[in-house]
């Protein structure tokens, strides 16, 4: 009989430990396709979404080195929400268009079960949602983020709720998920062994 393909949506929070999990379900055989990775890779030297980036808000956008200039972005999106969209309207089709050649290389080469790290994928709406056979939601509270990313990142308590307050809310999330993930006060292994069952039903 052949083995089903599982095309599986992995999300959460900053600080949830979402991967933490894709790397347990790595180890297990599952093909992880990384959208932030692909997503940094298109604005590196070289990278696939620089010479519209160039040519769309001209040679300042561009650092010496051929990359995107993230801080000079950043400040022009800031004063210029229309910006936002132009970048955006360069990036998500190269992303899907990456992902979807990332996908096709890991199914030739054996794989059956796909896993899409996307820690946007609640706030894409239905453009991840569809693409997708089931979503993974790895789930903590709030204050357990904070907690979590100020440690590892030395960031300020204001800092990290910012960045918190602009990502999708737990409500939000959950919404979404066919299946939670609590990370809440599970240690290293105990959540090893939780996404050892949630491995078992997809055949890893």
């Amino acid at each position: 009989m052949t083995q089903r393909t599982w095309r599986i949506g992995l999300t959460g929070g900053i600080g949830s430990g979402k991967s933490t999990v894709a790397g347990f379900l790595a180890r297990r055989g599952a093909a992880i396709i990384d959208a932030d990775a692909i997503s940094r890779s298109l604005t590196t030297p070289g990278g696939r979404a620089m010479a519209a980036i160039a040519s769309t808000f001209g040679e300042s956008m561009i650092s010496p080195d051929g990359a995107m200039n993230r801080q000079a972005m950043r400040e022009r999106i800031f004063q210029d929400p229309q910006a936002k969209r132009q970048l955006e309207h360069i990036i998500h089709p190269l992303v899907s268009q990456v992902t979807a050649e990332q996908a096709q290389a890991a199914l030739k080469t054996g794989h059956r079960v796909l896993v899409f790290d996307v820690p946007l994928l609640v706030e894409s709406g239905e453009r991840w949602r569809k693409q997708v056979d089931r979503v993974i939601v790895v789930d903590c509270d709030v204050s357990t983020q904070k907690q979590r990313v100020m440690a590892r990142s030395g960031l300020n308590a204001e800092e990290v709720e910012r960045i918190v307050a602009q990502q999708a809310s737990r409500a939000q999330r959950l919404a979404c998920a066919d299946l939670v993930v609590f990370n809440q006060d599970l240690s290293f292994d105990g959540l090893d062994s939780l996404i050892g069952q949630v491995a078992a039903d997809f055949g890893l």
